[in-house]
This record gives C-alpha cells, sequence and structure tokens, in this order.
C-alpha cells in the first residue's frame, strides 16, 4: 500500500514540476481552465464535457510525456545531435497532433453553442 500512494505522490510532483517549469504545461493549463469555464457556461451534457475532459487529459498527458523525453534526451545526449533532435522534435510532434485534434473536438462541441448563444 505504501508503494502504491508513494505512486501517487511522485506523480502530483511530476505535475508540480511540470508546472513550475514548463511554460507550454502551464499554457494548456490555463487554456485547459479557459474550456473548463466555457463548459459551463454553455451548459454541456455531461457527454460533451467528458469528451472535453478526456481531450484536457490527454494535452496535458502528452505534454508531460513530451517533458520526460526531453529532459531523458538532453541526460543521454548533452551534446549536439542529428538523433537527439529527431527525438525531441517527434515528441513536439506529438503534442502539436493531440493539440490539434483536441482543438478539432472544441470546434465541433463549442461552435455551435456559441452560434446559438449570439444568435439568440
Amino acid at each position: 500500500m505504501v508503494k502504491f500512494l508513494n505512486s501517487f505522490k511522485y506523480a502530483i510532483k511530476g505535475i508540480i514540476l511540470n508546472f513550475k517549469e514548463e511554460a507550454n504545461f502551464r499554457f494548456h493549463c490555463f487554456m485547459a481552465l479557459l474550456v473548463i469555464a466555457a463548459s459551463f457556461y454553455l451548459k454541456l451534457d455531461t457527454l460533451e464535457f467528458a469528451i472535453v475532459g478526456i481531450c484536457i487529459g490527454l494535452v496535458l498527458a502528452a505534454e508531460a510525456i513530451n517533458t520526460s523525453i526531453e529532459n531523458l534526451t538532453d541526460l543521454v545526449s548533452p551534446e549536439k545531435h542529428e538523433l537527439a533532435a529527431k527525438t525531441k522534435d517527434s515528441a513536439a510532434a506529438a503534442v502539436l497532433i493531440i493539440s490539434i485534434a483536441a482543438a478539432i473536438v472544441g470546434l465541433i462541441i463549442f461552435l455551435p453553442k456559441l452560434i446559438a448563444l449570439f444568435n439568440g
């Protein structure tokens, strides 16, 4: 049980570390708060809210994984190396891909509600 509880402690430590040290993680957290506020304001239904929550979780997880890959790459290859650069670029691409997918999902969910709000 102690190992299990410690795993949560380490995970929370990782979230705090990402928030303190990674501007992109902070940006995604800020955007998540805006999206959550908009979700309440626009009265998303349970399924829509769940989909938005999953998208937020995926983006934040991808950003944390990207940071982990970048840190590990810097550890094992402190000097400039083409493979290290490719590794870091690929990890960043994963964040971009999931962020674009989340934005598309957001448009699908929020745009009709925003149009209805402004029309009426």
